[in-house]
């Protein structure tokens, strides 16, 4: 009899234990999968994870991903940051992004972020990438993804934005190759032209890259670290129109670069970033150009990037002006899919 209840609560125990793990992956609902498109990129899976207050990653990156899915034939999975109550997106809500298990397995890794701090679970998941030697594109407040101010005990509170010591920068400097410093164009009223840095025109990335503009201000670059290549020179405009005149009291800073990061395993990443990202920065077809031609490059396709990638919009593109808070209410990744 003992025996019996023996077996009874080892059984249990497993079923409990089942329920919790099934309760820690995401389900379906909680991101959105662009995938079953023809092109060079099928059999490659591209995750992009997303949450920002300010720049409206949650409409630019899915956007982005239904370019690369629909005329490039990645898979492409979008992570939201989600209301924990409602399970709509909410980027204010900095600790929660459901879905992160998809980095397991994905080929690619595309980072627009702004302040998490994630629970562990979730974090070991893109730390885990992170060191895996995969790639990785990182945009706009990507160089300041991480701030931890609560549970400042964590084991990835080394990745915050203003880490010091062997994590100097954070993730951003350690892996993108900055750290969040300050605006350097006037932010909302100088823009940003990108212009081929010299040396570059050749590179694969910025082919037929030759019209990248942004309302973006283009940000303050200290010194790039490890082995980072610019790419892109920001020209800081002096209004918010790609005719505006240069600014004649600030030169160009990097805005767009490569580098690589070997992390723990040793194995060497190719990695790309760009302090564009704006939501209203993916209206130029230049700037969603060099972000395709990126993403390929990163995956070792270079070979496959032609004169001019097509790189047109996938449906309407319309994102609320930028501004903490200001993002689209009610909305959940289900109203992300691709119209039928």
């Amino acid at each position: 009899m003992s025996s019996l209840n023996g077996n009874a609560k080892l059984t249990g125990w497993l079923i409990a234990a089942m329920v919790s793990l099934m309760g820690k992956s995401a389900s379906a609902d909680a991101f959105v999968t662009y995938d079953g498109f023809k092109g060079p990129g099928n059999g490659k899976h591209i995750v992009f994870v997303t949450g920002d207050e300010e720049y409206r990653s949650e409409e630019s990156m899915p956007q982005l991903a239904k370019i690369l899915a629909v005329q490039h034939g990645f898979k492409c999975t979008v992570l939201f940051a989600l209301n924990k109550r409602t399970g709509e997106i909410d980027p204010q809500t900095n600790d929660n992004i459901p879905g992160l298990e998809a980095l397991d397995t994905a080929d690619l890794m595309v980072v627009f972020l702004r302040f998490r701090e994630l629970p562990d679970e979730q974090m070991k998941h893109i730390i885990d990438y992170t060191n895996s030697g995969k790639p990785i594109v990182g945009l706009r407040t990507a160089t300041h993804a991480f701030n931890y101010t609560r549970n400042t005990s964590s084991p990835y509170a080394v990745w915050s934005f203003r880490a010091t010591g062997d994590h100097e920068g954070g993730w951003g400097r350690q892996v993108l190759g900055e750290t969040w410093i300050s605006h350097y164009g006037a932010h909302q009223t100088e823009s940003t032209r990108g212009v081929i840095a010299p040396g570059r025109e050749n590179h694969p990335i910025v082919r037929g890259c030759e019209d990248i503009w942004g309302p973006s201000d283009v940000y303050t670059v200290t010194t790039l670290s490890g082995d980072s290549q610019p790419l892109v020179m920001g020209q800081v405009l002096v209004g918010m129109s790609p005719q505006d005149e240069p600014s004649k009291d600030k030169k160009p800073l990097p805005v767009a670069w490569t580098k690589t990061y070997t992390g723990t395993q040793g194995k060497a990443s190719r990695v790309f970033a760009t302090t564009m990202g704006h939501g209203g920065d993916l209206k130029s077809e230049g700037f969603r150009r060099l972000l395709v031609n990126a993403c390929y490059w990163a995956l070792g396709m270079e070979d496959q990037i032609p004169a001019r990638s097509k790189a047109d919009l996938v449906g309407e593109y319309n994102p609320n002006p930028i501004g903490s808070g200001g993002h689209k209410q009610g909305l959940k990744p289900e109203d992300y899919k691709l119209a039928q």
